[in-house]
């Protein structure tokens, strides 16, 4: 795998020289889902954004989706979105979304009301009360939920390349964990329907609703369609990981802990980006400043030698905030 050329910045000049790249990223034609995050506050909307652009200008057709609560897509471009792919102002192949991971069982729940509320009045109203505690009591059933919405979208959309700016770590690991924890959910669903059909098929006759039979195929239909994605997530080909970290200890800890996981599910991960990196000239009298740059120096240090073998993408701090597109673009 090849490694983009950096040059670390040296302590005789006054400005680092550096060509902070992703530049492998976008030689990869073969890359179907990027997936973008790391701990809170470190940039990681600000580096999928301007990963976006460069990707709109290599692809034909690119979908950038915040799947963080705290959504500032629409900040970062200073343009409002929603849980519809919409185009970017002043792009034709570019779009995002905004998806709410914590609200999308209760609007799946409304959107099937009908569905649910057939079920519960045939059986004296206890049986959708229970499937909607039960479909509760699943740990992540939210994130699963709210996957299951984007892949549905996406396989419709179909979109050349899907950029994820992600929640914080705990929850972009779980996300990726999904497909795997449907895929088995599924196949336990099948299977329960399979021993429990001729009952459920006369409940369900009963209100003139959707055969088990129908539902059966629905929900083999998502199977194969996360079985898919699984697949694809676990080919470094078609899926790749961007750990967007800072030069601080509890960045660094959390950043080698995803790495870690990532290599557990076998997502590939073999880009970092250092971001806010100070860069003080030798005469400045800033004692804040050259502090922070000796301490990032000790992180930055410990990054080399620890990703020896990934391109690792120093940044420097900006003295203005990155949001529009003329700005994500430089």
């Amino acid at each position: 795998m090849s490694t983009a050329v950096l040059q670390h910045d040296n302590d005789d000049d006054n400005e680092p020289t550096l060509e902070p790249t992703l530049q492998t990223i976008l030689d990869q034609k073969t890359l179907r889902w990027i997936f973008v995050g790391g701990k809170g506050g470190v940039g990681k909307t600000t580096t999928s954004c301007s990963l976006a652009i460069q990707l709109a200008k290599h692809r034909k057709s690119v979908l950038l989706i915040s799947t963080d609560p705290a959504h500032n897509l629409s900040d970062a471009f200073s343009q409002k979105f929603g849980k519809e792919a919409r185009l970017v102002d002043g792009f034709t192949n570019l779009s995002a979304m905004e998806i709410d991971p914590n609200g999308s069982i209760q609007d799946l729940l409304k959107e099937h009301g009908q569905d649910a509320g057939g079920v519960d009045e045939a059986l004296g109203g206890g049986m959708g009360g229970m499937m909607q505690d039960l479909a509760f009591s699943i740990p992540g059933v939210d994130e699963a939920m709210s996957f299951a919405e984007v892949l549905k979208q996406v396989k419709s959309l179909s979109y050349e390349v899907i950029i994820f700016d992600t929640a914080p770590t705990g929850h972009t690991l779980r996300f990726l964990q999904f497909p795997t924890v449907l895929e088995q959910g599924l196949a336990k669903l099948s299977q329960l329907s399979t021993q429990m059909g001729p009952m459920l098929n006369s409940l369900l006759g009963a209100r003139g609703g959707p055969n088990l039979d129908e539902i059966r195929t629905k929900m083999d239909g998502l199977r194969e369609t996360i079985s898919e994605v699984n697949t694809q997530f676990k080919n470094a080909d078609m899926t790749t990981f961007v750990c967007v970290c800072i030069a601080e200890f509890l960045s660094l800890y959390e950043t080698e802990r995803m790495i870690q996981e990532l290599t557990s599910y076998q997502i590939d991960t073999h880009c970092i980006v250092v971001n806010q990196l100070l860069f003080p000239k030798k005469d400045n009298p800033c004692e804040q400043c050259n502090a922070r740059r000796k301490m990032q120096r000790k992180y930055l240090e410990q990054i080399d030698e620890l990703y020896d073998e990934f391109n690792v993408v120093k940044m420097p701090l900006l003295v203005e905030e990155v949001r529009g597109k003329e700005r994500l673009e430089k």
